[in-house]
């Protein structure tokens, strides 16, 4: 699509695609052709998907892009082909004893047309797996997916073409103003992953419509670590997370708490495992790109602002790692970082990570509940009953204890954020259940005991009565 379409064209394809929806519900065989298709085209046009994310980023590991793209979407299509006849059966109870001997049923039923905005960091699966569980559920989808990864857009665009007609899934491509047209429109329903800032933006677009959203943000992701955790583990697990795609990652971590005195501890935990597993740092094509020169540039205003309010800054493996030419940002933690620094306001979305060091749990707690509510809470502890309070304690949209993002990955987990950092859950039945009206269904008998509850009412009314309201 062009990337001044105009709002009366997208209107159409909506419209289109409403009609054609409205003409033929997908059933259960039509959504696992669908999804079945989809696999067998995702799985031919991977390798053109990973080259095309990595022409976008300058870098993109494709080890990492196989990790989290392809894995992701692949896994995710499985469970819901696995699973969808039973996500789709009606749930059939018992109704209230007053209403002996009636049944209740929950059917699951579509919405109709999804609209999914994708981001940027992860432009394949975030794009692909919103639109894998809308599918399931029977809804068709329009897909809009980052203005700033137009070659992996394009491609994404290829792909939906080649499996899908325009009246059930249709990609749209354009800049932030068709992102803007698209976002207002009356959609059964609407999804995006990005920023908190633009995620308000787009929560208000589709107030006008009184549309349903899904919002999958970010925010601050701290980890706790615990005292008597080994340093070096916790080192190695929140690093492996953190570096992912450059920490261009909504769930990595964006600031540690560790025991006073055990900083210089975990500088050094960390420094080994940048050494061992990016051995030269300028050159391995393991090591993503910062997405653009605009990103490059403000994670090196965040690192020069807390340097100049007194955070000491520690470069791995040396400052000669940053390379402005291919846009790799070396990772760098912070010291003494404190609330005043821009770093400690902003999701980082790069390989920055500040550590604050606490006096006690509850001080540590304290300090992320002083922040917008998390999109992810990580705790390190071998301590099992401490861990569960600090996540008793701590509001967040996930947790994983003694481990960093890998939480995102599980089809049977739930996946959404809470005030800040979003609203609303993907992923698997999660996602399907979204993506669905749960339309309640009460099945009289044909007799009823209610026939004895009707006017003018006597005694044997007042006896049922009372005996209900008891």
């Amino acid at each position: 699509m062009d990337d001044h379409i105009s709002e009366s064209a997208l209107r159409a394809l909506l419209q289109a695609q409403r009609m054609a929806w409205a003409r033929q519900v997908p059933d259960h065989m039509q959504r696992m052709d669908d999804l079945a298709r989809l696999r067998v085209a995702f799985q031919a046009r991977f390798a053109r998907l990973a080259q095309a994310m990595s022409d976008d980023f300058g870098q993109r590991s494709r080890h990492e892009s196989q990790l989290s793209d392809q894995m992701t979407v692949l896994h995710d299509i499985d469970h819901a082909r696995r699973h969808l006849k039973h996500w789709m059966r009606p749930h059939r109870h018992w109704a209230d004893i007053a209403f002996f001997p009636a049944h209740i049923e929950v059917h699951p039923r579509p919405l109709g047309v999804i609209g999914v905005i994708a981001p940027w960091n992860y432009p394949v699966s975030l794009a692909l797996m919103p639109l894998v569980e809308a599918l399931a559920a029977g809804n068709h989808v329009m897909l809009k997916p980052s203005e700033l990864t137009p070659r992996t857009s394009a491609a994404l665009a290829e792909l939906i073409a080649a499996v899908f007609p325009p009246e059930r899934v249709t990609v749209v491509q354009g800049d932030a103003a068709v992102g803007a047209i698209f976002a207002a429109l009356p959609f059964d329903h609407l999804v995006f992953t990005g920023s908190t800032a633009v995620g308000r933006k787009v929560a208000l677009a589709a107030a006008a419509n009184l549309t349903p959203v899904t919002l999958e943000l970010g925010g601050k992701s701290p980890a706790l670590i615990a005292p008597g955790y080994t340093l070096a583990l916790a080192a190695a697990r929140i690093a492996q997370g953190k570096l992912l795609n450059a920490g261009q990652t909504c769930v990595a971590t964006d600031y540690v708490l560790l025991p006073r005195g055990r900083a210089l501890d975990f500088v050094q935990a960390l420094r080994a495992y940048v050494q061992k597993h990016y051995p030269a740092l300028r050159s391995t094509p393991d090591f993503s790109s910062i997405v653009s020169a605009r990103h490059y540039t403000r994670l090196h205003a965040l690192v020069d602002d807390a340097r100049a309010q007194g955070a000491e800054v520690i470069t791995l493996p040396d400052t000669t790692a940053h390379d402005a030419a291919r846009r790799i940002f070396a990772p760098t933690l912070l010291l003494r970082a404190d609330a005043s620094m821009r770093v400690m306001q902003e999701e980082i979305f790069g390989p920055i990570l500040p550590v604050l060091e606490y006096d006690s749990i509850e001080e540590a707690i304290a300090t992320i509940n002083s922040q917008p509510r998390p999109l992810a809470l990580y705790v390190f502890d071998d301590d099992a009953r401490r861990a569960a309070r600090v996540i008793a304690a701590i509001p967040a949209g996930t947790a994983g204890i003694n481990d960093t993002v890998v939480q995102f990955a599980q089809t049977r987990l739930p996946f959404g954020g809470i005030g800040a950092s979003g609203m609303g859950h993907l992923h698997g039945h999660a996602g399907f259940l979204s993506f669905s009206k749960q339309l309640p269904v009460f099945r009289q008998s044909r007799w009823s005991g209610l026939g004895l509850l009707r006017p003018p009412y006597g005694k044997l009314a007042e006896r049922m009565l009372r005996w209900l309201a008891r």
